[in-house]
């Protein structure tokens, strides 16, 4: 099980990488704005990550908010992209939700299956 959650995290982690660094037309859109897209699917990321890499998640953080800033900086490259502080701090913020939510989900999982809790 543990080898699909970080297959998947890490699909997540790709298709966040094209949409950041792709062509801006074949990024996909919603309704949610710029900064909502951002912060779902870095929630998306950080929840993925954080059931994917149980066992450090404070080194996982560290690496995925370095990651993010790397992406952003990328973009300077990148034709019709930009990087911007704003967008840094919305992602770093919002995988940081998620992976505290993943660890959330992870005690309330341990709570449930131990024995002798009600």
């Amino acid at each position: 099980m543990n080898a699909i959650l970080r297959l998947f995290a890490w699909f997540l982690a790709a298709a966040v990488t094209f949409a950041t660094l792709g062509p801006a037309k074949l990024r996909p859109h919603s309704d949610f704005g710029q900064n909502g897209e951002h912060a779902f699917a870095f929630v998306l990321v950080g929840i993925a990550f954080g059931m994917a890499y149980r066992r450090n998640r404070p080194l996982t953080a560290a690496v995925t908010i370095v990651l993010i800033g790397v992406l952003e900086i990328l973009q300077l490259w990148v034709p019709g992209r930009h990087a911007r502080l704003e967008d840094f701090v919305v992602d770093a913020l919002a995988a940081s939700a998620g992976l505290l939510l993943a660890t959330g989900i992870e005690w309330i999982r341990a709570r449930r299956s131990s024995p002798g809790t009600t």
